[in-house]
């Protein structure tokens, strides 16, 4: 079941598309990284893979479309967290609130800078999400909210991308949650690579089933 919806978050109402199987354990919100959208077809096959594994994913954007455009311009509001950080709550609460998926357990799967916003959503918002996967990600933009996240984190990071390597195992030391950090062979930043995208969706279907079912 594909459901389109509108969430009301931050003054504006933002796109999303909210996709059920019938036999779903849990759920998965996406936050993707900058200058994406819900769109993404990295994001978009990740999906499809944790909806074979019965999990409900919503991908939604972050920007409304005049934020978009005015993002194109300026590139400054894909990175700012406190702005992006409310409205990946309001998400997971339509989530939690939705008659398709109310009652399940609910994840966060964030991307590039996403993965900032994911965990701050986590640290503020306890009771709504059971686990992170972040997806060459910067969680260290995440800041001080990394010290009260509880919800256990999955740090996903491609070989060939030794800047974002560092920036993830620096961040994780300020994680007293459950965590790991795992490293995709070969891959670069964007997973482009032949079948590393898989190796990404496996490692995050695995994680999820762990900490959501």
């Amino acid at each position: 079941m594909t459901l389109p919806v509108t969430i009301a978050s931050g003054g504006t109402e933002l796109s999303g598309d909210l996709v059920v199987p019938a036999d779903a354990v849990g759920a998965v919100v996406f936050a993707h990284g900058s200058g994406s959208s819900r769109f993404s077809s990295r994001n978009r096959a990740v999906a499809r893979s944790l909806q074979d594994r019965r999990l409900a994913t919503l991908l939604f954007d972050l920007l409304d479309e005049t934020e978009e455009r005015q993002d194109r311009q300026t590139a400054q509001l894909r990175f700012d967290i406190e702005l992006l950080t409310p409205r990946l709550i309001g998400a997971l609460e339509h989530v939690a609130s939705n008659a398709a998926t109310s009652g399940l357990p609910i994840g966060a799967f964030g991307a590039s800078t996403g993965a900032a916003v994911a965990l701050c959503a986590a640290a503020r918002r306890p009771e709504l999400l059971r686990a992170v996967v972040s997806r060459g990600g910067r969680p260290d933009l995440a800041g001080d909210d990394l010290a009260a996240v509880r919800a256990p984190t999955l740090l996903i990071v491609g070989e060939r991308d030794p800047q974002v390597i560092t920036l993830n195992r620096q961040a994780a030391t300020h994680l007293s949650a459950e965590h790991e950090t795992r490293i995709v062979p070969g891959a670069s930043h964007l997973f482009e690579e032949e079948g590393a995208l898989e190796q990404v969706a496996d490692h995050a279907g695995e994680w999820f089933e762990r900490h959501l079912t």
